[in-house]
């Protein structure tokens, strides 16, 4: 170190000559770039190639989503449950061959045919085909309630890739000013006056800004393995690679979403996927019970016998050798009722579950709508207050930084204040995602269905 201000001492003694214009130049260089950095202004702005690019990456996930792609299938399946249901059980037919004649009375009997169909009681198969309709159709609801999440999921995944990466570009922004900062403190400690200044904290003004430019660094490394994660994230939601580039750009538009609701206190009312779903299982039980009930009367078959007779030289029979067509009539004997008794009672049962079901989730929403409100609020008066509040510690920043080219200022007191700006530039990009990220989660609970 000692050799390190020696050559600071020689290089700063080499010529008072160069010193003002080294000086000069310096001053000229960081000024320069200190007023085309505060030219810029976090912007709120709508950029509609940037929303367009959101609700493009959100319709590729919709389309691609294995998760949602799931719940489209099972959808699909439960309709042809539905089908199953109400159709007869299949006609029975059995076959009996004599490997040597039987000798009856009207001739040789050779085979012995009867077809079979059993009929449930009237309405049963109504029944069990309503109860799989309702809940194919409870299973659309899921479908969509899970398409509302994944819709979200973007959203919020998204905006937290564009925080990061605004992060890091306002980090990188404010690690430059401090490069600039150090190369004019490097200028001013090269005047004849170097001596007098490294006595009274020439060289501490140097340590104390690479100690903050050190941070700032690890800061935006810190930063990018978030952004990496992130990104993974965001496109494991649209089942690409996880490196798969993502736009955010610059900027972020303001959801300045109607936070209106009619009806919420009573979601019965509302348009809620996630409650749709349970009402129409909670029917589909209903239909249940009747299939059950249903099912403990006889079920009616109706069926023929056919028997191939052959001509026998014993039998005297006018009937000898003609086949024989009998109608038939079967009824089974539901004398187990305590299988049908459970079989009620499980609907009852399940019914009962859903309909709590119901109220807990109506809750859960109810609480949710409400913190999502809140921090929708917050954010929009953390927004107000931290755009005045960068404003003002912009100008600050400005007149200090002049004032510390003109040796009139401590950098202490700079340093102090380029944090202020941005920490207050980093709070204006966490309230504003955080705002859209509420708008987003409350568009969720709304089932607000933004790709359609």
């Amino acid at each position: 170190m000692q050799e390190k201000e020696k050559h600071i001492t020689k290089s700063g003694s080499a010529g008072s000559g160069n010193n003002s214009g080294l000086i000069h130049s310096g001053r000229k260089r960081a000024l320069l770039y200190i007023a085309s950095f505060y030219v810029f202004l976090f912007s709120l702005s709508p950029l509609h190639s940037q929303e367009d690019s959101l609700k493009k990456y959100i319709e590729i996930a919709v389309a691609n989503n294995p998760s949602l792609l799931k719940k489209d299938s099972e959808y699909e399946a439960f309709q042809k449950k539905a089908v199953q249901a109400g159709s007869l059980p299949d006609p029975q037919l059995d076959a009996g061959l004599f490997l040597s004649p039987m000798e009856i009375v009207s001739g040789r009997q050779y085979a012995d045919l009867r077809l079979m169909q059993m009929f449930p009681l009237f309405g049963v198969l109504k029944n069990a085909e309503d109860e799989m309709r309702l809940l194919a159709r409870a299973k659309r609801e899921e479908y969509i309630d899970s398409e509302l999440e994944l819709v979200y999921n973007v959203r919020r995944t998204w905006y937290e890739l564009f925080r990061l990466r605004r992060e890091i570009g306002i980090s990188e922004k404010n690690l430059e000013i401090l490069r600039q900062i150090e190369q004019l403190s490097l200028v001013r400690y090269r005047t004849p006056a170097a001596e007098t200044e490294a006595e009274g904290g020439g060289l501490t003004d140097l340590y104390r800004i690479r100690i903050e430019e050190g941070d700032l660094r690890n800061r935006i490394a810190g930063l990018k393995r978030r952004e990496e994660s992130a990104l993974a994230l965001f496109n494991s939601y649209l089942d690409r690679p996880p490196a798969g580039y993502v736009y955010t750009g610059d900027s972020l538009y303001r959801d300045t979403l109607m936070l209106l609701m009619p009806g919420f206190s009573d979601p019965v009312n509302g348009n809620i996927p996630a409650l749709k779903m349970i009402s129409l299982e909670t029917e589909s039980y209903e239909a249940r019970k009747k299939t059950a009930a249903g099912l403990g009367y006889p079920m009616i078959g109706l069926g023929l016998s056919y028997s191939v007779i052959g001509k026998s030289d014993m039998s005297g029979s006018p009937m000898n050798g003609k086949d024989m067509l009998m109608p038939m009539v079967s009824v089974t004997l539901p004398v187990y009722r305590k299988k049908y008794a459970a079989m009620r009672e499980e609907a009852e049962l399940l019914e009962r579950a859903s309909s709590q079901n119901y109220r807990a989730v109506s809750n859960s929403l109810t609480a949710d709508w409400y913190a999502a409100m809140q921090m929708y609020r917050d954010a929009e008066q953390r927004m107000d207050v931290y755009d005045e509040q960068y404003v003002l510690a912009s100008k600050t920043l400005e007149i200090m930084l002049k004032g510390f080219s003109a040796s009139s200022v401590l950098l202490t007191d700079v340093l102090r204040v380029i944090q202020q700006t941005l920490d207050y530039e980093l709070m204006q990009v966490g309230a504003l995602t955080d705002l859209n990220t509420a708008a987003a989660w409350l568009k969720r609970l709304m089932a607000v269905r933004e790709n359609r």
